[in-house]
């Protein structure tokens, strides 16, 4: 079957246009035409300006859906996400995930996922070992261990399987493209808006789990760090105090919260550097204590219900449904149609709060 492309030009009526078409117009032959739209081959720099030049002037957009319909070839790409509960933030991911995959059946795509637990380095490392020997067209990862990560990059390099990361960048790898938050930046951005509402006196607490040091969490210290810096720019003087909760133990966290708030009744400003705000405002909530301002992360249910009662102020965004959709969207378009990716997709550093959280969407 010819492939097709649609032409939007308010000059002229929509028109298709083949391959065959396109060469005429530029004076090449089919094969070079072909190997300029797939990327693949060599192609002389006189050519190429020559099809390029057709290109722009027709303004074409491929008839995807027709080269699908057309392809032999069926795809697979390997989702490795940890393990989560419906609502969850990577429930979300899941969603995007999900949505991209039905848009892609007429392109013979499947999707598999892989999991593992969240801030395990021995679960990710199976996991990865999984990957490294897999035989997918292209794989999606959430990382959290660097050099475990690594060591499958470079597997993956050698074996010339595109990869791309989500919710956390690795440096130093041949990933196709990262999508997400810039982590450091938002962490900085959560300590502009925290101090927003700082008055002299008061104290800050950081709200940290036990597992805060471990190489798995690598995106929450990015974020503190990021918060650090601001701090330590704007508000050299302010008391900070580390509350260190215990992630698997939820039971004990009241305790250490009670003996932390009347030990420090000057602490007026919290933040929680990933999505247990929840944790806290709960708390807050039972005991009858209020923060002047308490910053978290990510749109969880019970995220939102605190931020509506107003025992959260704020909330930051990440728009993950959005981060697992454009992930495999980017795989698509390099392995299947064998296009040029750029390799950084930052998401937005959303800000909600009270008055405008009813109105956020990732997808319409």
């Amino acid at each position: 079957m010819p492939q097709t492309f649609m032409i939007f030009n308010a000059s002229m009526e929509n028109k298709n246009y083949t391959i065959k078409d396109i060469a005429r117009m530029a004076g090449v032959s089919v094969g070079t035409v072909d190997r300029v739209l797939h990327n693949r081959g060599a192609v002389s720099k006189t050519s190429l300006e020559k099809v390029r030049k057709v290109i722009e002037s027709i303004d074409y957009r491929p008839n995807m859906f027709a080269i699908g319909l057309a392809a032999k070839k069926k795809y697979t790409f390997f989702c490795a996400l940890p393990y989560y509960s419906e609502g969850d933030y990577w429930h979300t991911i899941a969603q995007g995930i999900n949505r991209a995959a039905r848009e892609l059946q007429p392109f013979n795509i499947s999707i598999q996922f892989a999991h593992y637990k969240h801030s395990d380095e021995t679960s990710y490392k199976e996991v990865c070992e999984e990957l490294s020997q897999t035989q997918a067209d292209a794989v999606l990862l959430a990382p959290i261990v660097r050099g475990i990560t690594r060591n499958l990059a470079r597997t993956l390099d050698e074996r010339n399987i595109f990869y791309a990361f989500i919710d956390h960048n690795i440096h130093d790898t041949q990933a196709l493209v990262y999508i997400g938050q810039d982590s450091y930046m938002s962490g900085y951005i959560a300590g502009k808006i925290l101090m927003n509402d700082f008055e002299e006196g008061q104290e800050v607490a950081l709200f940290l789990n036990n597992n805060k040091d471990n190489p798995a969490e690598i995106q929450m210290q990015r974020r503190i760090e990021g918060f650090t810096h601001y701090i330590s720019e704007e508000y050299k003087g302010v008391t900070t105090h580390e509350v260190v909760l215990n992630k698997e133990h939820t039971d004990e966290n009241k305790g250490i919260l009670d003996r932390f708030f009347q030990n420090h009744p000057n602490v007026q400003l919290g933040v929680v550097f990933n999505s247990r705000v929840h944790h806290i405002g709960d708390y807050l909530q039972a005991s009858g204590r209020r923060l002047k301002s308490l910053v978290g992360y990510d749109l969880l249910q019970r995220n939102v219900e605190l931020l509506k009662c107003n025992h959260v102020k704020y909330l930051i965004g990440q728009r993950p449904a959005l981060q697992g959709y454009y992930g495999v969207m980017a795989l698509c378009d390099k392995v299947v149609f064998k296009r040029e990716i750029s390799p950084i997709k930052y998401m937005p550093i959303d800000i909600l709060m009270k008055e405008n959280i009813d109105y956020y969407f990732e997808f319409e």
